[in-house]
């Protein structure tokens, strides 16, 4: 009898860890820290495609966004989909490009470190918004985001201000980076029956996961693991 009780002592305890972990687990991904892989090359140089950042989910209760912040949110034309982009201006603030060149009530912004053009074409006024575009005014509890690949990015010159109620957070480090090239294996989904799907998924799984490790030495961006971002 006292062997079965402490079995099932055991079992009790064993139960609670796994119970505390998992709630643990979410507290600090829903209020302090969240993953986030960067899918798209709108924000390059800055963040690259394979990237995986950590977001602070909490900053944001103590202080307000500001220029220059990188910034994780929910999509406003669809916010089932995460975006990442660098806060320009915020409430208050007027906004301008001219020829490529971005200012902010009146005067030119400095593009950041890493920021790229990859066209040297430049659109008229009124013909595309990505290189001439206002002046606005952002309105108040909003921000006008933009990506550092100023060329290549769906940003707040096509889909309007960011309303601060879709913020997930401000991207701070990078904790991991992968190159991924054209051609590599992806994991296999298809839509239908889910015994039917996951045969699949499982060969796909076991063939990405063998062709990634078998490539670690030369495809993970050792130097990048570990920086801030800015």
């Amino acid at each position: 009898m006292a062997q079965a009780r402490r079995k099932k002592s055991k079992l009790r305890e064993y139960f609670q860890v796994i119970v505390v972990s998992i709630v643990l687990a979410l507290i600090v991904r829903t209020y302090i820290v969240q993953a986030f892989r960067i899918p798209s090359g709108s924000m390059e140089d800055t963040l690259l495609v394979g990237d995986f950042l950590l977001v602070s989910k909490f900053i944001y209760r103590f202080t307000d966004p500001k220029p220059g912040d990188v910034i994780v949110f929910k999509y406003p034309l669809d916010p089932r989909r995460d975006f990442i982009k660098r806060c320009v201006a915020v409430g208050g603030q007027t906004v301008q490009i001219k020829d490529k060149m971005l200012y902010v009530d009146g005067k030119a912004v400095a593009n950041p470190r890493e920021s790229k053009f990859v066209d040297p074409k430049v659109y008229a006024t009124g013909a595309n918004a990505r290189d001439n575009f206002g002046p606005v005014r952002v309105p108040a509890g909003h921000l006008f985001m933009m990506g550092d690949n100023r060329d290549n990015s769906r940003d707040s010159r096509y889909w309007g201000f960011l309303d601060r109620r879709f913020i997930k957070g401000r991207a701070f480090m990078l904790y991991f980076s992968w190159e991924q090239l054209p051609g590599d294996p992806k994991l296999a989904w298809r839509e239908g029956p889910f015994l039917l799907a996951l045969p699949k998924f499982v060969f796909s799984f076991v063939k990405v996961l063998a062709f990634d490790i078998a490539r670690v030495p030369w495809r993970v961006r050792w130097s990048r693991i570990g920086n801030l971002v800015h």
